[in-house]
């Protein structure tokens, strides 16, 4: 992260402005020659291949020009990302801050790969305190604006609209033209008449494209020895003539005037665009690509096509917007008018819909051939009459429940027994029953697809939530993270929490300690293989009860004489310190965890 990464070609010499991109292109270089006072932080973002790049890379240039001392940083989100991991692992991480704060000028590329991770937002936040507290500059950049960027810590969100943000847009026809006159004169090159126009009117993605159908002309220019005439550009670069064929008496008006034809076949087109700009306006949708076409020659000559690929972009807008509407009628992505009427987004909204759809989508159930009658566990046994409550009454008592035990011990299947059971009675309509695995697997599908948030409201939406085999969330950091914000927010909502593992909670490995106290507590229970009839740990306190009606083993739990766990709600441990009857009358949470909790 210095300033040798910067791109010599990226400069504001060579950056040609245009109307999309005059705002982004004035208040770069008013941060490059006053950095720190104004428009700090200044976020940049638009679509892939519109000069992002290029432009945050000429205020490093200018910066370094105009303050030859002055000290800045360029990287791309995934080099920071790697510089934190290598200054954590290297026991470095306040002096990585430190070196990093110490920048007048710290320039961060495609942020919106932030998405998600929060470490590197907290690292973020850490690094942005210290350059603002130095009078530094911040600059980044994002295909999308700082709103859209999913699981995005509100801090950094606040930070970001505290500057100015300012998106780049397409360049329009005139500016293409520039672009590719430019670029030809850098090689050294000169276009014939007629093919910088020609070359401009192609329907290209963005300037990379514009650049790459360029480089294709002039690698031709220089390996043939001849300059491409303007009619050879559409064959040489693959490309098929947009214009309708003229029929026969086209043909002879062509061949007795030209302005005569253009008079024929361009006035209608410009006619039917007007209209179908006040038709679509006056609906609320955006024009800007019918807008565009009025000057583009051969978008005009195929008028028709063009209104009816943006029709068909409407009609999915339109059928998004109702889909989203059925599966949620109060969904946030409905206001979301900025993209759903915007014919040249629809990508955009289709993203959004699969947003919906994965949180709307239904909850895996527990497995339906797991009931409390088919359980290999007598109706008598504690822990079966535990499940059982928990079951008939999720929320009210022993949440969170952990189940421990060995394989064959039929922790799975009491696991399913309490979802079934409450489905059954109507206890709780949304239940959750899913395996650790899974749950991590899933969790990596959603960061991949940026639907981390709608894959957690998905999971929010549990009245009953079930995670079988816990203990293989071991050392995963992330879903840990994930799991642990989801079990404080289902216990602020009432809902009912049961996990599974093959050990207690306190024998669990590479948990993080604030997500294992809270595994542990509620109620912990443990199971033995099926083919024994009580735990041994259980059983010498069993007989001795049956015997002298003193206290009572079951499972891992101790519980005092006289006191009815299934009344209580009471939260008991192995611990001889919770067999004192006056220290257990609180139910969790207590009152002074919850502030800390909610204070950190």
């Amino acid at each position: 992260m210095s300033t040798t990464q910067l791109d010599p070609r990226f400069t504001f010499d060579n950056f040609v402005i245009g109307a999309g991109n005059r705002l982004a292109a004035a208040a770069a270089r008013r941060v490059a020659e006053s950095p720190g006072t104004t428009y700090n932080p200044l976020f940049i973002y638009s679509a892939s291949g519109l000069g992002k790049t290029h432009l945050v890379t000429a205020i490093g240039h200018h910066t370094r020009r105009l303050q030859p001392g002055a000290q800045l940083a360029y990287a791309t989100l995934e080099a920071f990302m790697d510089d934190v991991m290598r200054a954590i692992e290297a026991g470095e991480r306040e002096s990585f801050r430190s070196r990093l704060g110490s920048m007048g000028l710290l320039i961060l590329d495609d942020v919106q790969f932030l998405a998600g991770r929060h470490r590197t937002q907290e690292e973020l936040l850490r690094v942005w305190d210290i350059v603002s507290a130095n009078g530094g500059q911040v600059v980044l950049t994002s295909d999308r604006p700082p709103q859209e960027i999913d699981g995005l810590d509100e801090r950094l969100l606040s930070r970001f609209s505290g500057g100015l943000i300012v998106d780049i847009g397409a360049p329009d026809y005139e500016t293409r033209v520039a672009i590719a006159r430019r670029k030809a004169e850098e090689r050294g090159q000169k276009l014939q008449s007629g093919v910088a126009e020609t070359l401009a009117r192609i329907a290209f993605g963005n300037v990379r494209e514009l650049q790459g159908a360029l480089n294709r002309l002039l690698a031709v220019q220089e390996l043939e020895g001849r300059p491409v005439e303007a009619d050879e550009v559409a064959r040489i670069l693959g490309r098929v003539a947009s214009a309708a064929q003229l029929d026969e008496f086209g043909s002879f008006l062509a061949e007795v005037t030209g302005t005569l034809e253009e008079v024929v076949t361009e006035l209608p087109g410009e006619v039917k665009i007007g209209r179908a700009i006040e038709r679509w306006r006056g609906e609320g949708y955006r024009t800007r690509r019918l807008e565009s076409a009025l000057t583009t020659p051969d978008a005009l000559a195929a008028v028709d096509d063009l209104i009816g690929e943006y029709e068909a972009a409407i009609g999915r807008l339109r059928e998004i917007a109702s889909e989203i509407a059925a599966l949620d009628p109060t969904a946030p992505e409905l206001e979301r008018r900025e993209v759903l009427n915007d014919p040249d987004r629809v990508q955009e909204a289709e993203s959004l819909l699969e947003s919906v759809r994965t949180r709307c989508r239904p909850l895996p159930p527990p497995p339906a051939e797991h009931t409390f009658e088919r359980l290999q566990l007598a109706a008598d046994r504690f822990e079966y009459r535990i499940a059982l409550a928990v079951a008939e009454e999720p929320g009210s008592q022993y949440n969170p429940l952990f189940i421990h035990g060995p394989a064959g011990s039929g922790k799975t299947a009491l696991l399913a027994a309490i979802g079934n059971r409450s489905l059954e009675l109507g206890r709780a309509s949304e239940v959750a029953f899913v395996e650790g695995e899974a749950f991590a697997a899933e969790l990596i599908e959603a960061l991949e697809h940026n639907r981390v948030e709608s894959w957690r409201a998905r999971y929010r939406r549990a009245e009953l939530f079930l995670l079988d085999d816990i203990d293989v969330l071991g050392e995963t950091e992330r879903a840990q993270e994930e799991l642990f914000h989801l079990f404080d927010a289902l216990q602020r909502a009432g809902a009912q929490l049961v996990f599974t593992a093959s050990a207690a909670p306190e024998a669990l490995t590479g948990f993080a300690e604030r997500l294992r106290t809270r595994l542990e507590s509620g109620l912990v229970i443990s199971l033995e293989e099926e083919t024994s009839s009580a735990a041994p740990s259980a059983a010498p306190a069993a007989a001795a009860a049956a015997t002298s009606g003193d206290e009572v083993a079951a499972g891992s739990v101790v519980v005092p004489p006289g006191v009815d766990l299934a009344e209580s709600g009471r939260s008991s441990r192995p611990d001889p310190w919770f067999q004192d009857p006056e220290k257990v009358i609180l139910v969790w949470p207590y009152l002074d965890d919850l502030i800390v909790e909610e204070w950190e």
